[in-house]
């Protein structure tokens, strides 16, 4: 996977961000874990979106299968990720609880990323 995100690249509904520096996959257990670590940091404080659906299905063959006889079967979900795409996005809350409850959340990420602000126009 190469290139740059080409949507998805700016913070647009909150007022921090979770941006993704690298491509790479996440699964649908990764962005639960994340968000549960951003909601136990805030404690109900603040608006959380999640910009990223893992809507791209992964196989797996069972273990000791000899080779051949086909593909395996639906294993979970991930999404695709490429570098620039925001990831999660906060509002509503000062900006040092912001940061600190996106940086848990980037633990539980196997990308590296970096908390973006939205740039304040006038």
């Amino acid at each position: 996977m190469n290139g740059l995100a080409q949507r998805g690249a700016t913070v647009a509904f909150g007022e921090y961000g979770l941006k993704a520096l690298e491509s790479g996959k996440i699964t649908s257990r990764q962005i639960e874990a994340a968000r549960v670590a951003i909601n136990r940091k805030v404690k109900r404080g603040g608006k959380l979106w999640i910009r990223i659906f893992p809507d791209f299905p992964f196989t797996k063959k069972a273990a000791e299968t000899r080779m051949g006889k086909g593909k395996g079967n639906p294993e979970g979900f991930v999404a695709r990720i490429f570098p620039g795409r925001i990831l999660f996005e906060i509002a509503g809350i000062d900006e040092t609880l912001a940061k600190e409850a996106l940086e848990n959340a980037a633990k539980k990420l196997p990308l590296k990323t970096k908390v973006v602000s939205v740039e304040k126009i006038g």
